[in-house]
């Protein structure tokens, strides 16, 4: 595939954006991924902790 020197130009450009639009994308996805893993990890220490206070008042 001979391409001229415009045509090189024009696909490594239009390359880069495609990369540039993917490196975007996976960045957000990172981001909704850790952000609700965080509230998980929240929620779930919220519910151990009730139940250890539940478990102590009980036990009392």
């Amino acid at each position: 595939m001979n391409l001229t020197p415009q045509q090189r130009k024009l696909r490594n450009e239009q390359r880069q954006q495609d990369a540039s639009q993917a490196m975007k994308e996976h960045l957000a996805h990172e981001k909704a991924f850790y952000d609700n893993f965080r509230r998980l990890k929240a929620e779930r220490q919220a519910r151990e902790a009730a139940e250890s206070r539940k478990a102590r008042s009980a036990s009392k």
